[in-house]
C-alpha cells in the first residue's frame, strides 16, 4: 500500500492530471486477490500477472501524457514503474524465483506492446529514447534484485546442508547408540555393571583389600558406582576436601597416598592408588584401590592399572551418557503426561462438578431422590479429582540433588498419607554419599508405587516406610496393616510388574511378602548388605505421624 500511494503521488506530479489515477485504482484491484489469498496456488500468481500487465499499460499511458523530460519524451513512465518491485519482491520472499522471472518477461512484453500501440505526436512511443531508457532501467533493477535473492538463498541452503537438523542428528546418534549397545557384552550400558567388571579386572593385576569406582553427581560431590571388599567403606566423596581423590580428579593424573581415602578407616599401614578415568579431555570417574600394606603400588603396578582404566573410561562415559539421555526422555515424558492430565481430564471433571453444584441449587423439595443421587455423584467426582491430583504429584516428584532419596520418599509418603487418612511411620537412615541419579529415580518410583497400592487397595490404617541408603547399597521397605494381597505374583498385577521391571533395571531385588499379623510388605534392595559396625557419616531420622 505504501508503494501504491507513492506511485499515485509521482503520477500526479508527472502528469498534473488526476484522471491518470484510475491506473492506480486498477493496480489496487489487480493486486487485491493476491493480498486476500496469498497461499492459493492459482489466485496469487494470476493476480501478480494482472498487476504487471496493468503496470505496463499504465507506464505507457502516463509516459505519453507526462510533462517532464522536455525534448526527451517518455520519461514520465518512471512515475509508475517503481511498483514493479512489489510483485517481484513477493515472489522472491516466497522463493518462487521462476515465477519472478516470468513476471519480468510479461512486464517487458507488455511495455513493448503498449509502447508500440501508444502514439505521441504521430509516432509510436516505442521510438522515444526516454521511454526505452526508463523501461530498461526498471526491468534491469528488478532482475538484479531477483538474482541477488536467488543467490542469497543458495548460499544459505549450502550452509544448512552441512548442518543437520537437531532432531535428525539426535535420531541418527541414538540409532547408532542402540546398535552399539546391542553389540556390547551382555547388551548393557549400565554404569554399575561396567564398574563392577572393571574392579574385577583391576584386582587381577594389583593388590586391593578395598576398591571402588566413583563418578560425579554434581554439586562438587562423587557417587559410588561400585565397590568391593570385606567391609563397607565410607569413601571421601567431596572434591573440595584435601585428599588424593580430589587431586586425581583435578590433575587427571594417577595419585598414590600412604593414607586411606575412606572417612571410616581405623588406621594402620595403608597404600592407596587413585586413577582418574579420562575420556578425551573429560574426567568421567575415578578408580580407588587400597591395600593394607606399605608401598603396594610401585610404578609397574600403576602402569598395569592405567592400561586397563584407559579403555574402561570410554565405556563408562558411554554408559553415563546413555543414563543421562534415558533420564531426560523419562522426565520429559512424565511432564508431558502431567500436563495432559491436568489440562484434560482434571479440568473436565472440575466442570462436571460445577454443573452438579448448579443442579443441586435448582432442585425442588419434591425431587429429594434426584438430589441424593446428585450428591453421590458429586462425591464420586471429588474422589476422582483427588486421585488425579495424587497422580500428578507422583509424576512430578523428583529426587532433589541436595535433599536426597530419603527426603523425596518421606515427602511423598506424608502427602499421600495425609490425603488418605493413613498414619505414616518413617524410618530414614541415609549416608551423606549419594547413589547414581538413575538408581535414585527408580527407587523413588518403586516406593511411590508401593505406597499407592497400600492407599488404594489395602484398606490400611498405618503405613511404615523404611529407607536405608549406604551407597552402593540401598534398601526401601513399605509395609501396611491392611487386608493383605491374595495374589503376590508380580505377573498377576500390573503395578507389581512395573516395580519388578524397575528393580531389574537397577540390578535390584524386589520382595513382596505378608506382614504379621496383617498387611503386606514390599521391599527392594540394591547392592549387598553393609557392615553396620563401620563408622561413617550418616543422617538418621525416625518419625511418625
Amino acid at each position: 500500500m505504501v508503494v501504491l500511494a507513492l506511485v499515485a503521488v509521482l503520477t500526479l506530479l508527472a502528469t498534473h492530471d488526476d484522471r491518470q489515477l484510475w491506473w492506480i485504482a486498477l493496480l489496487a484491484v489487480a493486486g487485491l486477490p493476491a493480498l486476500l489469498a496469498p497461499e492459493h496456488r492459482l489466485v496469487g500468481p494470476l493476480s501478480r500477472v494482472a498487476e504487471v500487465v496493468v503496470l505496463g499499460l499504465a507506464a505507457s499511458q502516463v509516459g505519453a501524457v507526462a510533462t517532464i523530460g522536455g525534448e526527451i519524451g517518455g520519461l514520465g513512465a518512471s512515475a509508475v514503474l517503481p511498483y514493479l518491485a512489489v510483485p517481484v519482491t513477493v515472489t522472491a520472499l516466497r522463493r518462487r524465483f521462476r515465477e519472478g522471472a516470468a513476471l519480468l518477461a510479461v512486464a517487458g512484453a507488455t511495455l513493448l506492446v503498449a509502447g508500440a500501440l501508444t502514439e505521441v505526436d504521430g509516432r509510436p512511443q516505442l521510438t522515444q529514447l526516454g521511454y526505452l531508457a526508463v523501461c530498461a532501467q526498471w526491468l534491469i533493477l528488478a532482475a538484479l534484485g531477483l538474482y541477488a535473492a536467488r543467490t542469497l538463498h543458495r548460499v544459505m541452503q549450502a550452509r544448512n546442508e552441512g548442518k543437520p537438523q537437531p532432531y535428525a542428528e539426535a535420531t541418527r546418534l541414538l540409532t547408532q547408540l542402540r546398535t552399539v549397545a546391542r553389540q556390547l557384552p551382555g547388551a548393557t550400558l549400565d554404569p554399575g555393571g561396567i564398574s563392577e567388571h572393571l574392579l574385577e579386572e583391576l584386582r587381577s593385576v594389583a593388590p586391593a583389600d578395598r576398591a571402588a569406582v566413583l563418578s560425579a553427581s554434581g554439586g562438587g560431590r562423587l557417587v559410588v558406582l561400585a565397590q568391593v571388599g570385606v567391609d563397607r567403606v565410607d569413601w571421601e566423596t567431596t572434591l573440595d576436601a584435601d585428599s588424593a581423590i580430589a587431586d586425581a580428579w583435578a590433575s587427571q593424573q594417577p595419585q598414590t597416598a600412604a593414607r586411606s581415602q575412606a572417612r571410616s578407616h581405623r588406621g594402620g599401614e595403608v597404600s592407596a592408588l587413585i586413577v582418574p578415568l579420562v575420556a578425551g579431555v573429560r574426567t568421567v570417574g575415578l578408580v580407588v584401590l587400597e591395600a593394607d600394606a606399605a608401598h603396594a603400588y610401585p610404578p609397574p603396578v600403576v602402569s598395569r592399572v592405567t592400561g586397563l582404566t584407559g579403555p574402561a573410561a570410554l565405556r563408562l562415559e558411554a554408559a553415563l551418557l546413555f543414563d543421562e539421555v534415558r533420564s531426560l526422555a523419562t522426565n520429559e515424558e512424565r511432564q508431558r503426561l502431567a500436563r495432559e492430565i491436568h489440562d484434560g481430564v482434571a479440568q473436565e471433571l472440575v466442570m462436571v462438578g460445577y454443573g452438579i453444584d448448579n443442579a443441586l441449587a435448582t432442585v425442588f423439595d419434591d425431587a429429594e431422590e434426584t438430589a441424593e443421587a446428585l450428591r453421590t455423584l458429586r462425591g464420586e467426582v471429588t474422589r476422582v479429582i483427588t486421585e488425579l491430583r495424587l497422580s500428578l504429584f507422583e509424576l512430578r516428584s523428583e529426587v532433589d540433588r541436595h535433599g536426597g532419596l530419603a527426603a523425596a520418599i518421606a515427602e511423598y509418603a506424608r502427602t499421600v498419607g495425609a490425603s488418605a487418612g493413613l498414619r505414616v511411620h518413617l524410618s530414614l537412615d541415609e549416608s551423606t554419599a549419594r547413589l547414581p541419579a538413575a538408581t535414585e529415580a527408580e527407587l523413588l518410583r518403586i516406593a511411590q508405587e508401593a505406597v499407592t497400592n497400600a492407599r488404594k487397595h489395602a484398606g490400611a490404617s498405618n503405613l511404615w516406610v523404611t529407607c536405608e541408603v549406604d551407597p552402593p547399597y540401598a534398601q526401601i521397605e513399605v509395609s501396611d496393616d491392611g487386608q493383605g494381597m491374595g495374589d503376590q505374583r508380580t505377573d498377576g498385577h500390573y503395578g507389581l510388574a512395573i516395580m519388578a521391571e524397575r528393580a531389574e533395571r537397577i540390578r535390584g531385588r524386589l520382595e513382596i511378602r505378608p506382614r504379621q499379623p496383617s498387611g503386606t510388605t514390599v521391599a527392594v534392595v540394591v547392592g549387598s548388605s553393609p557392615r553396620r559396625d563401620n563408622v561413617r557419616g550418616s543422617t538418621a531420622a525416625a518419625e511418625g505421624e
